[in-house]
């Protein structure tokens, strides 16, 4: 698995990040989930990823690659691109289905399917597991003893806070080792928070980045780096402009509003992504999320 070496995460006062992106197509996801469409996933993901790709590169920046096995199937030449370029693979499930909506055999086929296919067209051995919509929480804390069943050795899905979709109020927010009910163990990295007026708040990836601005995504990953390495997370749809509509006329009209409203959140500020995930890039350090993992538990 390509990571950097202990040196490069020799020094506290340079702290190194988890640079890490969910790679999905936001075409088919939201037609599956709010269009009610079952379509397979378009080459906007190829296109937008071939973009994070160039600007990784031109800076000599390996990132962690959580990928559905969708798009893995589809477009089995991003997954050998993404590899060959030294960026760790992971897995993001196969078809974006939330672990709240699985039960344990459905999310064992759907993260075991995965696990193999990508790591068939990659060559490279799957470590880390992010869910989608980070739906690891209390009432789905058994998908950590399917993922140690399936031979997962870390997981990235938690987010320590009280939140509307997901959360897990009270979760440590350090990398840690998991001891399992079923007699194995999993290291959880809690995806990154801060605390702003009392209340912990995402703020290092995703739609926090593209809705608040710039100075206060840097000002988290300072806030964050003074105890521990931030893990930064991305889409590849988040840098795909211009905006695009869906055809919603078939839904009814809650549905058709709920839809329409989250597709225009989804829409907004997408044309100040690069330049925020650029400076970003170029005002931290950053590597894979598996070395980080490494760095902490003792084992680089």
């Amino acid at each position: 698995m390509p990571c950097r070496s202990s040196k490069e995460f020799s020094s506290l006062a340079h702290m190194v990040h988890a640079f890490t992106i969910d790679v999905e197509d936001y075409h088919n996801v939201v037609a599956r989930d709010w269009l009610g469409i079952n379509r397979p996933p378009t080459r906007a993901v190829v296109e937008n990823m071939n973009r994070f790709l160039g600007w990784l590169s031109e800076r000599s920046v390996r990132a962690t690659c959580f990928v559905l096995g969708e798009v893995a199937e589809v477009f089995p030449e991003l997954i050998r691109e993404i590899a060959d370029r030294g960026h760790e693979l992971g897995v993001h499930g196969y078809y974006h289905r939330q672990v709240f909506k699985l039960d344990r055999e459905s999310f064992r086929k759907e993260v075991g399917d995965a696990k193999r296919l990508i790591e068939r067209i990659s060559g490279q051995k799957i470590r880390g597991h992010r869910a989608p919509a980070f739906s690891i929480m209390p009432n789905t804390a058994w998908a950590l003893e399917v993922l140690a069943e399936e031979g997962f050795e870390y997981d990235s899905s938690i987010f320590p806070i009280k939140g509307k979709r997901y959360g897990w109020p009270g979760y440590p927010m350090d990398i840690q080792r998991i001891r399992l009910p079923n007699g194995l163990s999993i290291i959880e990295a809690p995806l990154s928070t801060v605390t702003l007026f009392g209340k912990r708040i995402p703020a290092c990836g995703g739609g926090y980045v593209r809705h608040f601005p710039a100075i206060f995504s840097r000002w988290a990953m300072r806030r964050v780096g003074r105890e521990r390495p931030a893990i930064a997370y991305f889409h590849p749809y988040e840098v795909e402009t211009p905006s695009f509509e869906f055809d919603t006329s078939h839904l009814g009209r809650e549905s058709e509003r709920r839809a329409i409203r989250f597709h225009r959140m989804q829409q907004m500020n997408r044309a100040s992504m690069k330049r925020k995930i650029l400076g970003l890039i170029d005002e931290f350090e950053f590597a894979p999320l598996g070395g980080i993992i490494d760095h902490a538990m003792g084992d680089s």
